[in-house]
């Protein structure tokens, strides 16, 4: 099949016995943000390429190199979103969101950036974003520390670490890239080809390289820390002050910087050595300046994205995989007994909701049927011929474990697995 399409690279299926591995990750988030107050918002896959140039920043590797951005009919140049928050600001603006304060938002989906694939990165990934817009104070700051804290504790992770820093306010990064660009400049000869690319445009980034021969010359470099004012030093004491307080375990790591321009004061991420290089499952921080940077009145932000894919590679075998199709199959053969199926099958489905009741369709013998319904993971097969259609009833076939079958009479039979779906005597 040389002349098949495939996927695009860097792009991925999820089967259907992976999809509900990201159902369960996906319900858990909800209800952890539900708890907190924060409300879903829906947002374009597109924007005007003029967005994240604004945000993000133009000389960053995202704008640079990673957007996918194309012309449409009319000329104008759109991009597929690389990152959520951008977008959530331009919504915020359009729609007047911001007007009430204190706003707690969440939104779920897909970001494409054009990087090379490898595990637990690709060119189309999913994040699921938390943003507050507001309020300036470290209190919030720690509040969606702690909830991605509990979080974790609903979905049984308990091998990520909390790093946490400060980059202080514009005029302190300011001060601190000058420094920066003096001292690697005296080790120019040292630096690889992407950090002298960055040396006089967004020399911050070097601290966040990769490249094992660079550790040592970074690890030498001036620290942000000395020059960020009083200010920034009092809301990062706050900060640490809350997470103490409540409970959250942290290391402030002094070269935790973010890829994005948009930055200020708190940076986090919650990191693992269990996913290799790709060990950041989510990260966040202050963004007080990209409101008003993008055309809106000055309003503080925070927020945070994390991975799914990260997660998901993190849960790895403790969440199996899919339950199965179905919790119950209905096997019928005959033209009367099939039509029977099909009516218990909805009566069924209006009597227990959540129950998953597949009812087979393409005919075949009972073996057959039988066989499917085994596959289909399902807990009981219900049956129905000829004979069970004349007297009313319904043959029950425990289809795991060691139970008999049983005869219900067909008014009985939503009662029946009521009870045994959820382990009563007969389950």
């Amino acid at each position: 099949m040389s002349d098949s399409i495939q996927a695009v690279r860097g792009m991925r299926d999820v089967s259907p016995e992976e999809a509900p591995r990201w159902a369960r990750l996906e319900r858990i988030a909800r209800r952890v943000l539900d708890a907190y107050g924060y409300r879903e918002v829906r947002l374009p896959l597109v924007e005007k390429t003029e967005l994240f140039r604004r945000s993000i920043g133009e000389v960053t590797d995202i704008v640079e190199k990673e957007m996918y951005t194309f012309e449409d009919r009319n000329g104008e140049s759109l991009t597929l979103r690389p990152e959520g928050t951008a977008g959530c600001v331009r919504a915020g603006l359009q729609h007047g969101w911001f007007q009430q304060p204190g706003r707690r938002l969440w939104y779920l989906g897909p970001m494409f950036r054009h990087e090379r694939p490898q595990q637990g990165r690709y060119r189309q990934f999913h994040q699921i974003g938390v943003e507050a817009y507001g309020m300036p104070g470290p209190d919030i700051d720690a509040e969606i520390v702690v909830l991605t804290a509990r979080l974790w504790r609903e979905l049984g992770i308990d091998d990520v670490r909390l790093e946490i820093n400060t980059l202080g306010d514009a005029a302190d990064r300011a001060a601190y890239r000058a420094r920066l660009v003096d001292y690697f400049e005296a080790h120019r000869g040292d630096l690889d080809e992407d950090s002298r690319r960055r040396l006089y445009t967004n020399p911050l980034r070097i601290l966040d390289s990769k490249n094992p021969d660079l550790q040592a010359l970074i690890a030498g470099a001036p620290q942000l820390g000395a020059h960020v004012g009083a200010g920034c030093r009092e809301h990062f004491e706050g900060f640490k002050a809350a997470l103490q307080d409540l409970g959250v375990g942290f290391v402030v790591n002094p070269r935790l910087v973010r890829g994005l321009d948009y930055y200020n004061r708190t940076v986090f991420e919650w990191v693992t050595d269990r996913l290799g290089a790709q060990g950041t499952v989510c990260a966040g921080g202050r963004y007080d300046g990209l409101v008003e940077q993008l055309g809106g009145r000055s309003t503080p932000a925070v927020g945070f994205a994390m991975g799914l894919e990260r997660l998901l590679a993190l849960l790895g075998e403790s969440w199996g995989a899919g339950s199965g199709e179905a919790d119950v199959y209905v096997v019928a053969v005959g033209a009367a007994a099939e039509r029977a199926a099909a009516r218990l099958a909805e009566r069924l489905r209006d009597a227990l909701p959540g129950v998953r009741v597949l009812a087979h369709c393409g005919g075949g013998s009972f073996k057959s049927q039988f066989k499917r319904a085994d596959r289909s993971g399902a807990r009981f097969a219900l049956v129905l011929g000829e004979e069970e259609v004349r007297g009313g009833r319904v043959a029950v076939k425990p289809l795991r474990g060691a139970q008999k079958q049983e005869t219900v009479a067909d008014a009985e039979v939503a009662a029946y697995l009521a009870r045994a779906l959820r382990g009563g005597p007969e389950g």
